[in-house]
């Protein structure tokens, strides 16, 4: 069962409170998502440790319910 792009949001915002988050459905399917997340909690980590961060905050749902993600992540300036 696709992930709706407000529940996608409503987990990083969980894990990343500060977190500025935008979600586009490539697709329209809820299945292909791009997210533009900016967060404090980024600052001094790599690209990697960043995706890392959203990815625990998505749990088990990357492969699953969510298919594809497409991040892009950053402290803010």
């Amino acid at each position: 069962m696709p992930m709706p792009a407000a529940e996608i949001e409503r987990m990083i915002k969980q894990s990343l409170p500060d977190a500025e988050v935008e979600i586009t459905d490539l697709a329209g399917d809820n299945d292909h998502y791009a997210a533009k997340v900016v967060s404090s909690a980024f600052a001094g980590k790599s690209k990697l440790q960043q995706h890392q961060l959203v990815y625990q905050a998505l749990g088990g749902n990357m492969g699953q319910a969510l298919h594809a993600l497409q991040l892009t992540t950053s402290a803010p300036k």
